[in-house]
Formats: structure tokens, C-alpha cells, sequence
């Protein structure tokens, strides 16, 4: 899909690489979103054979190779590494990280396991993966998001793309408003996912 190698790159001064990604990030950005697109549209109408072989492209292209290094290189966690100590720093580094992003032959590395202190004295586990591991995620993130995207309920607001919480107190909002009009009361429903037996709470308006 793309005339780049690695013996291309390798000719080139660290400025010349440096300015390459930026261009390589902008340029197939697009290209993911149309594939994305195309994903949802099948979703929607029930082709899911031709739904999982756009998956298949997109999880192979290079675009989205690009994208999910860019993506775990331009977070908060990017200078944090894994069990191998390796981190994506550079360009350069990040160019040779796409050549490397196989599925075939690819195995999970084991997570690094570091204690975070929490404000009650105790300390909470967190395994953080390698910087290949989070971008094997980031690539098949491209092709299930625009699946989720299209099957959730549409005033569902939890760990989805351009959605917050502001969100969701702007549709309890409106909710309330037209429970207070005499129209049907509604159920809110308050989970808490920091524990697998924390509380749920139910409030009906």
C-alpha cells in the first residue's frame, strides 16, 4: 500500500524523518476514516461478512498501523514503558514500530506490575503493557470502534469517542425538564467500575 521502507528512511537525516511522520499521520488519517465509515454502513445494514472483511483491511493497512503508533507515542502513558523498558521516542523509532505491527506470529508480552498509592494509604495494582502490546490494541480499536459506535445505545456515554460527562448531565437534564412537564419518568443508573462489587445505584425520576 505505500512505496516506504525501511532502507528509505534509514537515508534520511533525523529532521528529513521527523518532518516524514507528520506527513505520513496527516495523510492517512482520511483513509482509516473512510474504512471506518464503510464499517459502520455494513453494521447497519446487516452485512457483517462484508463488515468483517473491511476489519481484515484496515487491521493490514498502513494507515492504521500509523495511527495506532501515533496514538500510544501522543498520549500520557508514551514515555512510560513496559516489561522490555522500550519506548517510542523518536521518529525514527516510531517508523520502525509500524514495519513491526504482524499479527502473524504476534504473542501479548506480560504486563509490567507497579503498586499506585491510593488516598486511603492502600496501594492499587496496575499492569502497564509494552508500547507494541498498546498499539496491537490502538489497531484493532480502528476496526471495533465504528461496530460499537453503531450498535450502543445512543445515550450510552461511557469510555466512547467525543463523548463526556458534560454529556451526560446535559441528558439528565433534558430528562428531568420533561419528567418535571408530566411526561413518563425515567431510571438513571450509577455504576461504580472501580470495583467489580461496587455499588449500583437505581434513581427514578
Amino acid at each position: 500500500m505505500t512505496t516506504l521502507n525501511l532502507s528509505m528512511i534509514g537515508a534520511l537525516s533525523a529532521k528529513d524523518i521527523d518532518i516524514k511522520w507528520e506527513e505520513m499521520t496527516a495523510k492517512y488519517q482520511s483513509l482509516v476514516k473512510r474504512l471506518q465509515m464503510r464499517i459502520a454502513k455494513a453494521t447497519r445494514e446487516g452485512k457483517h461478512g462484508k463488515a468483517k472483511s473491511l476489519q481484515w483491511i484496515l487491521t493490514h493497512s498502513f494507515a492504521a498501523k500509523i495511527l495506532a503508533v501515533k496514538r500510544v507515542t501522543s498520549n500520557s502513558g508514551k514515555r512510560t514503558a513496559g516489561i522490555d523498558g522500550v519506548v517510542w521516542s523518536t521518529s525514527l523509532s516510531k517508523i520502525k514500530a509500524i514495519f513491526n505491527l504482524n499479527r502473524r506470529g504476534y504473542k501479548a508480552s506480560p504486563l509490567r506490575k507497579v503498586l499506585i498509592p491510593k488516598k486511603n494509604g492502600k496501594q492499587r495494582a496496575l499492569g502497564i503493557p509494552t508500547m507494541r502490546d498498546r498499539a496491537m490494541q490502538a489497531l484493532h480499536l480502528l476496526a471495533l470502534e465504528p461496530i460499537a459506535e453503531s450498535t450502543l445505545e445512543p445515550n450510552y456515554y461511557g469510555f466512547r469517542p467525543f463523548r463526556s460527562t458534560a454529556d451526560a448531565i446535559e441528558q439528565c437534564f433534558k430528562c428531568l425538564a420533561k419528567a418535571h412537564q408530566g411526561d413518563r419518568p425515567f431510571l438513571c443508573v450509577y455504576k461504580n467500575l472501580n470495583r467489580l462489587t461496587g455499588n449500583t445505584i437505581h434513581l427514578l425520576f
